[in-house]
């Protein structure tokens, strides 16, 4: 009787003694900046939204639209020689009596001072296909810049995407911190309890505050690693400063792996933007290298001139006119055809072995992440199982406290590690998300 009496006076003591349980309050947060949103009527960022932003003010999406302009024009540039060119002159001269240019030209020599204006109009009738040739080497790089802005397009979407669920695993990574914090801090009240009572040594409470410590560290670490993951988002979608983005991630369940990469394969060498704008890069090569060879072909283009002279010599009439046409034979230029024709044609092979390259690169990536598409998929049940189990044992712990079979601070311990079997399910959904988004990408299909 005596024992059962000490038991049950103990009792009451460790629980008039304990400090009441603290319910956490989430400190008062500062008011934020007024910042502009992407949305003002909506309090959320998802990453449909950070995508849609990106592709708005990144400075990446627009460089790759300038450069897509300018090759534009450099076609406009090469179609000019097929166009007639036509300018005017305005021509005053004055010479002594009888001037006469004696050295530097074969031209007539005969000065006469006058003053006229005129028009000219020159045509090229044929080059047998070398200008043909530029421009069609021009379009097709025109189209490979193009398909570059694509690529860069894709690129920021995938770089938003994972600045985007990086910043969402930190978070989570955050939250868990804190619920660890809270279960050891009722861990360190329960056992100071105890080590008041007489139960419990000072080293146990040692190690509890230890282990309350490291908590707090891996909450600044945390916190740190959420600060640089806004950071990243916030440069992506073209912020100078950090933004407080309220995120929110997908609801929607994890599409299931693909069964083969090999289709995926082929798809990707099928539409890649980087493989269609290597394939327009060796086109281009290759016109433009059709183009250095027809230098050695004949040039025939047409010139007519008119105009008047109404200040003049009389030796010259007050109007003129003519019309010609001139054929060029290229015969000899110190082999520099033959340098330009072979300089050409080495651009082209370069040009083959780098679409080569690039197809082979992209086979591997896509193998690569279809891969880590199915590690990630096979994880989530590996994580799944892991937080059952880690529920099933705090369970049972708490079945044993209740029947008396177990002390209150080894339930309380298990209590506390339990939050940090939470965050590999966690972050085994955001890996699963990116290796799918990466995956995506790969292949160059959208999401």
């Amino acid at each position: 009787m005596r024992p059962t009496f000490l038991l049950l006076t103990l009792m009451a003591w460790l629980a008039v003694s304990a400090p009441p349980k603290r319910v956490p309050v989430s400190p008062q947060r500062k008011p934020r900046p007024r910042r502009t949103r992407y949305r003002a009527s909506r309090d959320f960022f998802d990453a449909t939204e950070a995508e849609a932003l990106a592709l708005k003010k990144n400075p990446q999406i627009t460089v790759g639209k300038l450069r897509a302009l300018m090759a534009g024009q450099y076609v406009r540039e090469q179609k000019s020689a097929l166009l007639p060119t036509a300018y005017l002159s305005l021509t005053g001269v004055t010479a002594s009596p009888g001037a006469r240019i004696s050295a530097g030209a074969l031209n007539n020599p005969i000065i006469f001072p006058r003053a006229a204006t005129g028009a000219t109009v020159s045509q090229l009738i044929t080059d047998f296909g070398r200008t043909t040739n530029l421009v069609s080497s021009a379009e097709s790089s025109a189209k490979a810049e193009e398909e570059n802005s694509a690529a860069t397009t894709a690129q920021i979407v995938l770089a938003v995407d994972q600045a985007f669920y990086n910043a969402l695993e930190t978070r989570a990574l955050l939250q868990v911190a804190q619920q660890t914090i809270d279960a050891r801090q009722l861990l360190v009240n329960q056992i100071n309890a105890l080590t008041r009572a007489k139960l419990k040594s000072d080293l146990d409470l040692s190690f509890a505050n230890v282990d309350l410590s490291r908590a707090k560290l891996l909450q600044l670490e945390a916190k740190n690693n959420y600060a640089s993951a806004l950071a990243t988002l916030s440069a992506i979608l073209g912020y100078p400063d950090q933004q407080q983005f309220d995120l929110v991630e997908s609801t929607s369940a994890p599409e299931q792996p693909d069964a083969d990469a090999n289709p995926l394969i082929m798809e990707a060498l099928r539409q890649r933007p980087e493989v269609l704008a290597l394939q327009d890069q060796e086109t281009s090569a290759e016109k433009f290298g059709h183009a250095e060879h027809d230098l050695w072909r004949p040039t025939v283009s047409a010139l007519g001139t008119v105009g008047v002279a109404p200040v003049r010599n009389d030796a010259l009439p007050n109007w003129y006119g003519a019309v010609g046409v001139n054929i060029n034979i290229p015969v000899f230029n110190g082999f520099l055809y033959n340098a330009r024709a072979k300089t050409a044609d080495l651009q082209t092979e370069a040009a083959k072995q780098r679409l080569l390259d690039e197809r082979n690169n992209i086979a591997r990536d896509v193998r690569t992440a279809w891969q880590q598409s199915q590690q990630a998929f096979e994880r989530l049940s590996v994580t799944q199982q892991l937080r059952d189990q880690a529920n099933l044992g705090l369970n049972l712990a708490q079945a044993r406290y209740n029947l008396g079979w177990a002390p209150l601070w080894s339930l309380a311990r298990r209590n506390c590690r339990r939050p940090k079997r939470i965050s590999p399910d966690t972050d085994a959904q955001y890996q699963y998300r990116l290796t799918r988004l990466v995956l995506a990408y790969t292949i160059g299909a959208p999401k």
